[in-house]
C-alpha cells in the first residue's frame, strides 16, 4: 500500500489536482472518471506493480529536482570555453514530462490537466 506522500507524488506527477482531506462540493477526484481510475489503481496494485511505480516516483522526483537549478544559468550564454545550453530548461521539462506520461501509461490513466490533457470526463 502506498503512503499518503507517495499517492500525492503519483497524482502530482500524473498531472492530477490535489485529493483534499474530505469529500465536499462538486469538485475533486470523485467527479472525474480518469481520476477515479487513478485512485482505484493506486489502492489495488500488486506488490510488483507498486515496486515499478516507486521506481518511477524516485526517477521523477530526481528529474523534477534538476529543473529549478537551471535558473542559475539563465543570465549567461557562455564563459570562456563553456557554452550554456539555451534549451536546457525546455529539454529538462520535456524529459520530465515524458517520464510523467510513461507513469500515466503504466497506470493506464490519461495524463491529467497538469500535463495538458483536457479530455477528463465528468461522471455527473
Amino acid at each position: 500500500m502506498f503512503t499518503d506522500q507517495q499517492k500525492t507524488d503519483i497524482r502530482r506527477h500524473c498531472g492530477y489536482p490535489v485529493y483534499g482531506a474530505a469529500p465536499a462540493g462538486n469538485m475533486g477526484w470523485r467527479f472525474f472518471v480518469a481520476y477515479g481510475a487513478l485512485e482505484y489503481r493506486m489502492n489495488n496494485l500488486s506488490p510488483a506493480e507498486q515496486a515499478v511505480v516507486l521506481t518511477y516516483i524516485a526517477t521523477l522526483n530526481q528529474l523534477e529536482a534538476m529543473v529549478p537549478p537551471t535558473s542559475d544559468n539563465l543570465d549567461s550564454d557562455g564563459a570562456a570555453n563553456w557554452q550554456h545550453n539555451k534549451n536546457e530548461l525546455a529539454d529538462r521539462l520535456r524529459l520530465l514530462d515524458g517520464w510523467r506520461r510513461r507513469l500515466c501509461a503504466f497506470l493506464g490513466v490519461p495524463p491529467g490537466e497538469g500535463l495538458g490533457f483536457s479530455g477528463v470526463t465528468w461522471t455527473v
